[in-house]
């Protein structure tokens, strides 16, 4: 990223493949010309794929989607003409390391969920189910490929899911949803935090993961993902401070757990939290100085809930529409 008194310039590159944007168009003429003087370049133009990502571009909006890369993946697993679910997976579905089904080839498992964590990039809907079989690449089972097929089935019937940014939505507020289960890992009991945050209407960053200590308490396990999305938003800030040149919007952190967010806003010491690593105790300081608000919002509207734990039909269809994933 290059900064000029009134204007910024983006560049992403992969390897050999460049994406540039930035708020003035002759600046970016001129960055194609001066990259052209070095390197043998090819200028394909407006934005249309990009690493198996699909972008549709309009004067209203642009949308995101890996329509051709999810078929791929079907293809890959011997699944193209399977039949379709409404849910990634099942609320009843218990996974371990230790079911003492069958093995299943690890190569072939390992491979399938590669792809699928990468489709997770423009699909929030599939953090969780692709994050919870993603456990068991060591030595997987009949039981874990099951499961895998059945986010596959999931998928065939979804290839046409993605996100969509509109021009002219309000973006003057980062908001942001953490939660967390309770020892829904069968095997060592750790929680799985769910983090979502929003500029406008529409997502912007997920994040769907195991935490690394067992927490004793929801309370417990609330702070740590509250924790964790404080972080994300203050990136976040920074991230959109420097490409809009400054430093106005403030993530609000939404957590379902009155006693979490007590935690958070009181530093006094608590009996029943002494035990907690000092690191997520980060938050503190975070509300303290500004950086972060916290904000209490119903378990019914908590969006980040379909990050934390397998729903049923009816909540999960509820909650994929609310974080933004539509046909496009």
């Amino acid at each position: 990223m290059k900064e000029t008194e009134n204007d910024v310039t983006v560049v992403g590159v992969y390897v050999d493949d460049l994406i540039l944007t930035g708020s003035s168009a002759t600046l970016i003429d001129k960055f194609k010309h001066e990259m052209k003087k070095v390197f043998e370049m090819s200028d394909l133009g407006l934005l249309s794929y990009y690493l198996g990502i699909e972008v549709k571009q309009n004067s209203e909006s642009i949308t995101l989607c890996q329509s051709s890369y999810a078929s791929k993946i079907l293809e890959k697993a011997g699944m193209s003409d399977c039949n379709s679910c409404r849910i990634p997976m099942d609320p009843r579905c218990k996974l371990s390391k230790h079911d003492e089904e069958p093995p299943v080839d690890a190569t072939t498992y390992r491979s399938i969920i590669g792809s699928l964590r990468y489709l997770v990039n423009t699909r929030p809907d599939l953090a969780y189910s692709v994050g919870v079989v993603s456990r068991y690449m060591e030595s997987p089972t009949t039981s874990h490929m099951n499961a895998v097929k059945q986010i596959l089935r999931y998928v065939k019937g979804t290839l046409d899911l993605g996100i969509v940014y509109k021009k002219n939505q309000e973006c003057e507020a980062l908001i942001g949803y953490s939660d967390s289960d309770l020892g829904g890992d069968t095997d060592d009991r750790k929680s799985t935090t769910g983090i979502l945050f929003f500029l406008g209407e529409s997502p912007i960053t997920w994040v769907s993961q195991k935490q690394r200590i067992v927490a004793l308490s929801s309370c417990e396990a609330e702070y740590i993902a509250a924790t964790g999305g404080t972080c994300q938003g203050i990136w976040l800030t920074k991230i959109i401070a420097s490409l809009r040149g400054n430093n106005q919007v403030k993530p609000i952190l939404k957590i379902d757990n009155k006693s979490a967010i007590s935690l958070a806003n009181n530093p006094v010491h608590h009996e029943r939290s002494k035990h907690i690593d000092t690191r997520f105790h980060f938050i503190r300081d975070a509300v303290k100085n500004g950086d972060v608000k916290i904000d209490y919002t119903r378990t019914e509207v908590q969006l980040a809930d379909i990050l934390t734990k397998p729903l049923g039909r009816q909540r999960f269809l509820e909650l994929r529409d609310k974080i933004g994933v539509k046909q496009v």
